[in-house]
């Protein structure tokens, strides 16, 4: 979708979100396992929500 005034959508904000947290867990997974996986549960809800959004904006 394009955007007239360059801002962004819901859907690219959860996706910048969920490439964010998920190098935080690469980098942690070397020195703190327990904190990466905490930080990949929330990425994997992030997931979850675009998915959601995917599923809602191609039915309507």
């Amino acid at each position: 979708m394009f955007n007239l005034f360059g801002s962004k959508t819901k859907k690219e904000k959860l996706e910048e979100k969920y490439t964010k947290l998920s190098n935080k867990a690469l980098e942690l997974d070397q020195t703190d396992s327990k904190a990466a996986s905490k930080v990949r549960r929330e990425a994997q809800m992030i997931m979850q929500k675009i998915v959601i959004l995917e599923k809602s904006t191609s039915l309507g």
